[in-house]
């Protein structure tokens, strides 16, 4: 299949293509060519501003893909910068579990963008779920007819996560540097930066126009996460009022229910299999920067 993919030259969208170039795809990445690639000569590239609908109508006036997977839509009005430009057989956007509210054991359903209130406007406009639930929105409630995949992902973490989220925790852990968050049994699902690239080029064959979860099954607290860190440094966490703010600060539980993705075939690694090494990772990362300065 002509497969274009917005967002494919970092974080899980590497993975995503990577993935797709492994199933023969032919993939083409949009990219504003600001960040290097190892893709080499398996794939076509083409320099554009996503946001840009001069430059998106310009580049893409006489093509047309069987999928085009957008990692960059960010509102409504980012879909129909897209959709007014370029012409595809299905469109997969990567959405957020952020759409739904807090909750364990999160459906589908439990977000309907057709019954959300659409309302236009730019990424700034909108907090960042507002702006996925307007997207999605806009997809559903605009464009009824084209073929359509939401994948709604949790916090994605891995090797390549720009982010330094869990980073941050074995970082302060590890360094004794004082941070500050409330709920330590706050319970959280997460998905593998792998898992998330390989998950979105499974959906290339398969013929799903809905909503749809991804994430490891299993879910965990941030104490859970703690003491593993605590029993393979030997350190303790230093948690004051005036530490620095962490990430998933004030954030109430919630996961996300797979049964929907499983039932299709797809098998997420277990948690525990990639969090861990991950952290791993980390904290030897970590103890060889100290070590070397």
């Amino acid at each position: 299949m002509d497969i274009l993919v917005f967002g494919g030259t970092r974080y899980f969208g590497v993975h995503l293509v990577n993935e797709l170039i492994k199933k023969g795809h032919h993939v083409t990445i949009a990219t504003r060519g600001m960040t290097p690639d190892s893709f080499g000569t398996s794939v076509e590239r083409i320099h554009v501003d996503r946001y840009d609908i001069n430059q998106l109508k310009d580049i893409f006036k006489d093509k047309e893909f069987d999928i085009i997977y957008d990692n960059l839509a960010y509102s409504s009005q980012d879909i129909e910068t897209l959709f007014n430009s370029l012409h595809c057989h299905r469109y997969i956007l990567t959405s957020s579990n952020a759409v739904y509210p807090f909750q364990l054991n999160t459906k589908e359903d439990d977000f309907v963008a057709a019954h959300h209130v659409l309302k236009m406007g730019v990424r700034s406009s909108f907090s960042y779920d507002e702006g996925k639930r307007q997207a999605e929105s806009a997809i559903v409630q605009l464009h009824p007819q084209q073929k359509t995949t939401r994948v709604r992902f949790p916090v994605v973490l891995g090797k390549d996560d720009y982010t330094k989220r869990l980073y941050f925790y074995v970082e302060h852990i590890l360094k004794g540097i004082p941070m500050y968050i409330d709920h330590l049994t706050t319970s959280f699902s997460f998905i593998s930066s792998h898992d998330a690239g390989a998950f979105l080029a499974y959906l290339s064959d398969k013929d799903i126009c809905e909503a749809i979860n991804a994430c490891s099954p299993q879910s965990i607290t941030l104490q859970e996460i703690f003491d593993y860190i605590e029993d393979h440094t030997g350190k303790k966490a230093m948690i004051t009022s005036d530490g620095d703010k962490a990430p998933f600060h004030d954030i109430q539980s919630h996961s996300l229910n797979v049964e929907k993705a499983q039932n299709i075939g797809f098998h997420f690694t277990p948690l525990s299999d990639w969090l861990f090494p991950l952290i791993d990772f980390y904290i030897c990362q970590i103890s060889e920067d100290e070590h070397n300065i």
